[in-house]
Order: C-alpha cells, then sequence, then structure tokens
C-alpha cells in the first residue's frame, strides 16, 4: 500500500504493531513511529545548521526505506542498508519513487560500517536493543548517532538480568523508570563510544511510547571521551519514602538504609548517564524545524517544547506518586509546578509521562510548598 508521510509517498507493506513488531513475515513497517521519523527528519534539519559538513546518512536497518527517503528528501547523501532483499529492493524504489538519489545495498550493517564507513549521520532503529550494531556505528561514525530502543523492559529494570546483560549496568524498577531506561541506555553508548576514544553527548532525547531515542553528537579525542566519562555515575532510590540520591563517579557506594526514613529497602542503580538528556537550545532549534505537513507535527512540537523546558536532574517524580505517599487529593500539574517555583526551588515538567515533574527540592520541601499549613 501506499501511503504519505512527511510530504513524500512511499509504498509500504501491511502495518505490524504491538506484540507482533518486528516479526512475522514480509518487509516490516511501523505506522506508530511517525512522531520518531518526525523527530529525526527536524533533528537533521536543525542539525545542518550546527554541522554543515553533515552530509552522509546510513538508514541501517532500512526495511521499507522510508526513514532514508525522508532524509534524502533533506538533502543528505542516503546509504539504505538492509539484510532483507526485499527491503533493499522496496527501499531502492521507493527512492526511486520519490526522485530522490541514494542507494538501497543488502548488505550486513557492521560490514558496512566497516567497509563503507565512516558514515556522518548513523541511524539505528532495530527491533530491540541496538547494543550489537553499537560499537560498528561509532567506530565509523562521524557526526551524529541516532539510535532507537525498544526492549524498554531490560532498560528500566523490569527485566533486571536482561538488561545487566545487555547494557553492562544495573537498572532499577523505579516510578521513573522512562528516564532510568533511558539513562542506562545513554551510559551504554557513552561507554562504546569512550572504546574508540570519542566523547558521545546527547543533544537530544525522548521516550515515547514504548521506546527510547537518543540523538548523540560525538567529538574525537581521549580527553573529550574521558570526560564525557565523568556524567556517569549511580543512584541509591528508598522503595518506601521514594528518596534518591545521584552519585557521580564509576564505582557504587550503596546506601545502607534511607536517611530520610531508615529502611534497608534501598536500591542502587548505574552506572547511569546523569548529565543532561538533551541541548535545550537545540531542542528548540529542533522545534523550529518541525512543519506542518508532519502527520505528528502537534505531539512533535509539544514534545519538544517540553524537552526543551526540563531540568537537567537525573531523575523524576510522579506527582500522583507523591500524593499517594501524602495521603491528599492531588492538583493539576501546572499548580503543582507553580507552587513549588514560588518556595523557590526549581521546577519543571517532564516529557516522559503526563504526571512527571523534576525539581531540586526535595520530597519533604515540596510537600512543604503544595501542601502548606496541612502538611503538617
Amino acid at each position: 500500500m501506499d501511503i504519505e508521510e512527511g510530504g513524500l509517498t512511499v509504498s509500504v507493506p501491511e502495518a505490524r504493531d504491538g506484540a507482533s513488531e518486528g516479526t512475522g513475515g514480509g518487509v516490516f513497517f511501523n505506522p506508530t513511529q511517525e512522531l520518531n521519523r518526525d523527530v529525526t527528519v527536524a533533528t537533521l534539519r536543525a542539525y545542518r545548521d550546527r554541522e554543515p559538513r553533515a552530509a552522509s546518512y546510513l538508514d541501517a536497518m532500512a526495511a521499507s526505506g522510508i526513514r532514508g527517503v525522508r532524509a534524502a528528501a533533506e538533502g543528505y547523501r542516503v546509504t539504505c542498508a538492509d539484510v532483507d532483499a526485499d527491503a533493499v529492493d522496496l527501499a531502492a524504489a521507493n527512492l526511486d519513487a520519490n526522485g530522490l538519489d541514494g542507494e538501497a545495498v543488502h548488505r550486513d550493517v557492521n560490514a558496512l560500517l566497516y567497509d563503507e564507513g565512516p558514515f556522518d549521520v548513523v541511524d539505528l532503529d532495530p527491533y530491540g536493543t541496538p547494543i550489537p550494531f553499537a560499537d560498528a556505528a561509532f567506530a565509523n561514525g562521524r557526526n551524529l548517532i541516532c539510535v532507537t530502543a525498544t526492549d524498554t523492559a531490560p532498560l528500566c529494570g523490569a527485566h533486571l538480568n536482561s538488561g545487566i546483560r545487555k547494557y553492562g549496568a544495573v537498572p532499577r524498577n523505579t516510578d521513573y523508570h522512562p528516564e532510568m531506561g533511558l539513562r542506562t541506555l545513554i551510559s551504554a553508548l557513552v561507554r562504546t563510544a569512550a572504546r574508540y576514544d570519542k566523547a558521545a553527548r546527547p543533544i537530544l532525547s525522548h521516550v515515547s511510547r514504548h521506546y527510547a531515542r537518543t540523538y548523540l553528537e560525538l567529538e574525537s579525542g581521549a580527553r573529550a571521551a574521558d570526560d564525557c566519562l565523568e556524567a556517569l555515575g549511580h543512584v541509591d532510590h528508598c522503595e518506601d519514602c521514594l528518596w534518591r540520591e545521584a552519585t557521580p563517579g564509576h564505582i557504587a557506594d550503596p546506601v545502607a538504609a534511607c536517611p530520610e526514613c531508615g529502611s534497608d529497602r534501598v536500591l542502587t542503580a548505574g552506572p547511569i548517564w546523569l548529565g543532561p538528556v538533551a541541548d535545550a537550545d537545540f531542542a528548540r532549534a529542533v522545534r523550529r524545524e518541525v512543519t506542518d505537513d508532519m502527520g505528528e507535527a502537534k505531539r512533535a512540537r509539544k514534545l519538544l517544547g517540553t524537552v526543551a523546558r526540563e531540568l537537567d536532574t537525573p531523575t523524576h517524580y510522579d506527582q500522583h506518586r507523591l500524593y499517594k505517599e501524602w495521603g491528599e487529593p492531588a492538583i493539576g500539574m501546572e499548580e503543582f509546578v507553580e507552587r513549588v517555583r514560588a518556595a523557590g526551588h526549581e521546577a519543571s515538567r517532564a516529557h516522559y509521562r503526563g504526571t512527571a515533574v523534576k525539581s531540586t527540592a526535595s520530597i519533604p520541601e515540596m510537600r512543604e510548598a503544595v501542601l502548606g499549613d496541612d502538611a503538617d
């Protein structure tokens, strides 16, 4: 069937989504990833202003080639790669049908990266974990590595052992599990890049639906890589009172008991990325590149605006969980944030869910700020 996306007409197979995502016969196509693709295109546009020399783009798991076709329409020199011969034929046909230059190749992407690299922009959008492709991408990427991970259960700690095996970290399943997953992913990618004496810094990231997406800008040099690794660390989290504390460093020093409530039910996660997950100015630049011909333009603008305004704290709070702990009915999110700010603390909404909030205030400080005299 033919679909229109981003002002282009692309032939795709019947959609597969949900539990069957990435499985079954035929070339894969997921319509629910349109937001991901729209943000990718806006990012490629904004990145051209940031790095004008970026020209070549590798769509590493091309499938129908829809992502590569859209990148080619932005003027990038596109290579669509896939191990499925039918996918390669379809990607080539879609490039040709839209009058776009580019090539589609029947290659394993790891081998292609070593044989044909470097590429200025490498886009990894696999089913599941991107880790099997990370070494080749960082070794042979020049400017920007774009990565999607759909295995959110291992990333956030719901499948703990799988997360440890795949990402070389201990993720913990907390009330801020979407952010835990994103920061676990970024940590693994930053450590991978460092093996090749490259710093990989996230300039835009988001968690949407059932995937995490991050865009990592590269800088070559051992010193730059070492500096980037300084943003890794661990988070201690109390399962009872929700206290948490982030500690930079490569070696974990777990807390035996919660300093707030004394509980011994304290989880330690890490190494995770403790630094910013986005460059606020770049996120705003990407938002400006979202155009009305994008099918998810409204959602993309809302998402990017929230990402740009988020505090850089390494965890967020679920407002409903806080009110459950306090035994009080929740107020509106905007009013909640304003009350915390009025008490002299930094606060912002976070994009991870509708009730996600970030603040430099502790939980007792937030309670005092929003409940006032009722906090006693």
